[in-house]
């Protein structure tokens, strides 16, 4: 592998490890701004942004395991577990110019949502919302690997404390992204070179977590949200110009 890859992969990776142990998410959206550029295939840039995504979680949930409520998570986990394995099959099949060119839109959408409309929208914790955002977010888990926003909604709408927010959100990106693993791989996404590449990138999430750690009582999380977001518009619009 080449060095300077090497070097990207551990840099972007340390960003989107610090984003989501600051936010609670973000991991996949901003790692996948890069990661298509870097893979051999778009389907292999999904595979390791997922299974970098559920190392985060890992180490997220090392302290916040107890906060779990299944009885909250399970329906729209089932919800998004059968729709992502759909999305994962249309990506097997897909052209990566045109993957490529729905990944800009997405970013842009996203980056636009959540500057201006995100918290001026009320939702309820409904079973009904669960299948919605279930759904949602498993087309784009299996297509992009950025299953985050849609979740959050149920998840900031479900959960009273931070504590149970995060415990929440990242059992459901960790079983989430461990179940898309083996769908990639069997589609013959999970290679050689993305397992290499997840040894190496593992050094970005230590750092970022610690780094994540050290800063969240420092900065404003809107704050760094909102660079994060002007940044997804941007590399939206590089990615659909290119």
């Amino acid at each position: 592998m080449d060095t300077t890859i090497i070097i990207l992969l551990i840099l972007f990776c340390t960003g989107a490890s610090f984003v989501q142990r600051v936010c609670g998410f973000g991991f996949g959206i901003f790692i996948m701004t890069m990661l298509p550029y870097l893979m051999p295939s778009y389907g292999e840039a999904t595979t390791l942004s997922g299974m970098l995504s559920a190392a985060q979680s890992v180490y997220i949930l090392f302290t916040h395991y107890k906060y779990i409520n299944w009885k909250r998570l399970i329906p729209i986990t089932i919800t998004f577990l059968i729709v992502s394995f759909f999305a994962i099959g249309y990506v097997a099949n897909a052209s990566e110019s045109h993957l490529k060119l729905l990944l800009g839109i997405i970013l842009i959408l996203i980056g636009f949502y959540f500057l201006f409309i995100n918290g001026h929208i009320q939702v309820k914790p409904t079973l009904r919302l669960q299948i919605s955002m279930g759904s949602i977010s498993g087309v784009m888990g299996g297509l992009f690997g950025m299953q985050g926003p849609p979740a959050v909604l149920y998840f900031l709408a479900s959960e009273k404390g931070k504590e149970e927010y995060l415990a929440m959100a990242q059992t459901y990106f960790l079983i989430g992204n461990v179940a898309m693993t083996l769908f990639r791989a069997h589609h013959g996404f999970l290679t050689h070179f993305v397992c290499i590449s997840w040894l190496y990138a593992l050094i970005g999430v230590v750092l970022g977590s610690i780094l994540g750690k050290i800063i969240f009582d420092k900065i404003s999380a809107e704050t760094l949200r909102e660079i994060v977001y002007v940044y997804m518009i941007i590399s939206g619009i590089v990615a659909i110009s290119s």
